[in-house]
């Protein structure tokens, strides 16, 4: 602050104690843009030390900052046909290694710095990735940092960012995609340029005293839009098109076709064999052996995304020469490497296309024996055991997965290639950044995959990392729920009975956060790893879930036992019965009505969150508009009937998908008049209100009991009145004048006058007309 100098002790000191003050992180952010090379490069480092990482009270500021240093101005005395990012080179990769790893991501998403984030990174991957690694940039110690270095750091992290790790089963499956999955780099940039303009046109009441100074403003002041990354743009739509449909398009002699030979000569130049060439070719082409094999690394001194449009067509013909026998497995894992270590960035076309080649099922399976591949056999026992004893734990009934017999070990040959190339990687903080891209796909890819794939990976890896092996018996557990539904019910009603405090046969029955969500896990618990607390399983597992529309339906069915549950003091049905027959029988039943609505709404919240997280925006919207209305159209049997408890039941199960449909809604569209999520809430809520003026006007039949209706439409109404008033005045008129003529009949005219109420100036003349005619 004193300016003093930055030695290399108070370097150091600085990289790990927080500043104190936003003045300090400011301070330096001036020596980050305006100091010496020498300088710059500390601040960086500093900038990504203990200030993002454990600087609770400057966290956010010093996120927004490093988005700011990641893009530059131009310097005055600029001249050149190159971009200034060039000469950035050494500072921009200090930043971006900096904060590479998957904490400071997730710390930039919880504050949500992930579109800025994602927009400063777009122009330094299309520089960097379109300039050849010819003259590199230095730093003091010697050590170049060449384009393809900063372009494959660059890269990589704007891949995790927008879930470049979901598989492309998705897509062939036909299923509702998970929350989150559809982040595409045009989602991004469209929140960039939405968070943009905010900051140019604040709420006017917005509070004016703000304490952060004009550094916490982007320093981008227009709109940025995927056209202005050709290169990128171009990659994308090639990694769209690996993912839909196999390679073609090689033409023997173009440069695409060039640069793969480089790449097969370099990836295996060990290999000594007088047989066929590895690369396609066709008649009067020539192959890898015409140039030699001294030469590739000359003529791979190519730009980043030359080399990456071929990579695809590379991995290709090395996949075919190993499944023909002409590449051993190791050959392979080595070729795969190599490549990997060449251009770090190249791993994402590895795994988007040996994931696409293991969906569309083509090549046959690897024997994992442990002379061709990688055996797991040594704890894959182990690992199995271990999966089933945490489901079992949890409350859930395992179905038997396995094939039976002692049938052969297999993986699919492109995902036994992604896995033994993954574990080849030392783990150092230099290799991290590259496996935490890698890893999730492979992950995601193995649960979809038949059993025991997951459990063959997890047990590789065990075998790798002796101290991972719960985090990966806990990963594989997902593989359970995604091969079978029964088991996902299962596990979302120990959820529902785990949170209630009912009775329940899961780790924790004392109810609430604390049950639901449990303590960790892991070995350190007497008699190895320890059950898991079934909402902490679910969080883990729920983008396995392939179904989701099922899975809806699921949860307005778990809610209604739930609330029968709740109205028989979560008392098992023989003890209904006894009690029932004995002098005390007309005590049976007898619920706080006040206690037994806070667990309706316990249970409607939990319902409403396990939704939202499963399936977004999309799942809550074909609730309100399809499920719920078929739900209460159709017939229900007589646990629905409300015969019991003197009719609570059904009046409680009414408020229960009250509670439940306005929670959802509020998850998916907030409480605001307008908000980016809202677009088609007023479609929705008029849709779902239609059916309700129908069904009061006697235009549609209804299945379920009437208490259960009635509770519905009334709180439901109530909650939209107290809670969210301004959804009201996107529904048509006419459709709330119905709703309300539907409540006169009941005798809700109080209700039905508050509805109109805050429906907006064209409802006025409806409320004036029922405030005459009922003398409100």
């Amino acid at each position: 602050m004193k300016g003093s100098p930055l030695t290399p002790p108070m370097v150091s000191a600085l990289v790990s104690t927080p500043a104190t003050s936003l003045a300090e992180i400011e301070r330096m952010y001036e020596i980050a843009v305006n100091g010496t090379n020498e300088e710059k490069i500390s601040a960086a480092t500093i900038f990504c030390g203990a200030s993002l990482c454990r600087g609770w009270n400057i966290q956010e500021h010093t996120g927004f900052l490093i988005t700011r240093l990641l893009s530059p101005a131009v310097p005055t005395d600029f001249s050149g046909s190159e971009s200034h990012l060039i000469g950035y080179a050494p500072f921009l990769n200090v930043l971006l290694v900096g904060i590479s790893s998957v904490d400071c991501i997730q710390i930039f998403s919880l504050h949500g710095l992930v579109p800025q984030l994602a927009a400063a990174l777009m122009p330094i991957c299309e520089v960097f990735g379109s300039s050849a690694p010819n003259n590199s940039p230095s730093l003091n110690t010697g050590e170049e940092i060449s384009s393809h270095a900063v372009f494959s750091n660059a890269f990589t992290l704007l891949l995790k960012l927008w879930r470049f790790d979901r598989p492309p089963l998705e897509n062939v499956m036909g299923d509702v995609t998970p929350v989150g999955s559809s982040l595409t780099p045009e989602y991004l940039l469209l929140m960039h340029n939405s968070q943009l303009a905010s900051f140019e046109n604040p709420p006017k009441n917005q509070n004016k005293t703000n304490k952060l100074s004009s550094l916490s403003y982007p320093s981008s002041r227009g709109p940025i839009f995927m056209d202005s990354f050709p290169k990128l743009k171009r990659w994308y739509m090639k990694h769209q098109e690996c993912i839909a449909s196999v390679l073609s398009g090689l033409v023997p002699g173009d440069p695409v076709h060039q640069i793969v030979e480089a790449l097969m000569n370099m990836m295996f130049r060990k290999v000594g064999r007088g047989g066929q060439p590895l690369t396609p070719t066709t008649s009067g082409s020539s192959t890898s052996s015409a140039s030699g094999t001294d030469d590739f690394y000359i003529r791979l001194k190519l730009p980043a995304w030359d080399i990456l449009e071929a990579v695809p067509f590379a991995l290709d013909a090395a996949l075919t020469a190993c499944a023909h026998g002409r590449l051993s497995p190791r050959e392979l894992t080595t070729g795969l490497k190599d490549l990997a270590d060449f251009l770090p960035a190249s791993l994402a076309t590895i795994v988007s296309y040996f994931s696409a080649e293991v969906t569309r099922g083509l090549w046959k399976p690897a024997s994992m024996n442990g002379t061709d591949w990688p055996s797991p056999a040594a704890n894959l026992s182990m690992i199995e055991q271990q999966i089933k004893k945490i489901v079992a734990d949890t409350g859930v009934d395992v179905p038997c997965l396995s094939a039976g017999g002692s049938s052969e070990l297999t993986l699919p040959l492109p995902l036994a290639a992604l896995v033994s190339l993954t574990i080849t990687y030392k783990l150092d903080r230099g290799t991290d950044r590259f496996l935490n891209l890698v890893g999730p796909a492979l992950s995601n890819l193995g649960v979809c995959c038949p059993w025991p794939c997951m459990p063959i990976i997890s047990a590789l890896w065990a075998q790798k990392v002796k101290r991972w092996s719960d985090f990966l018996v806990f990963s594989a557990s997902q593989t359970v729920f995604h091969h079978n539904n029964d088991a996902v019910v299962q596990l979302l009603k120990v959820c529902f009975t785990t949170a209630l405090g009912l009775n329940s046969s899961s780790v924790a029955t004392t109810g609430g956060v604390g049950g639901l969500l449990g303590h960790g896990f892991g070995s350190h618990f007497a008699g190895g790893i320890s059950a898991v607390a079934p909402g902490i399983l679910y969080l883990r597992v729920h983008r396995a879930v392939r179904n989701i529309m099922f899975l809806t339906e699921e949860i307005v069915s778990l809610l209604m036992h739930t609330v029968k549950d709740i109205a028989n003091s979560g008392l098992p049905r023989d003890q209904i019965e006894k009690l029932k027959k004995t002098k005390y029988s007309m005590k049976y039943g007898q619920v706080s009505l006040a206690a037994a609505m806070r667990q309706v709404k316990v249970a409607a919240s939990l319902g409403a969150s396990i939704v939202w997280i499963t399936g977004g925006l999309n799942s809550v919207q074909s609730l309100i508009k399809e499920t719920l209305p078929s739900w209460f159209i159709s017939l229900h049997g007589s646990e629905h009937n409300g015969e019991e408890s003197g009719g609570m039941v059904a009046m409680l199960g009414g408020y229960a998908l009250a509670y439940f449909t306005v929670f959802s809604g509020v998850f998916a569209w907030g409480v605001d008049l307008a908000s980016p999520a809202s677009v088609r809430r007023a479609n929705v809520l008029g849709k779902h209100l239609e059916f309700l003026a129908s069904a009061l006007d006697g235009k549609i039949s209804l299945g379920c009991n009437k208490a259960t209706w009635r509770a519905y439409v009334t709180g439901y109404l109530s909650l939209m009145v107290s809670c969210t008033p301004n959804w009201m005045l996107e529904v048509d008129v006419e459709v709330l004048k119905r709703v309300g003529k539907g409540l006169k009949q009941w005798n809700e005219e109080e209700l039905a006058l508050a509805l109109l109420g805050i429906s907006g100036i064209g409802a006025m003349g409806a409320a004036a007309e029922m405030i005459i005619e009922t003398g409100i």
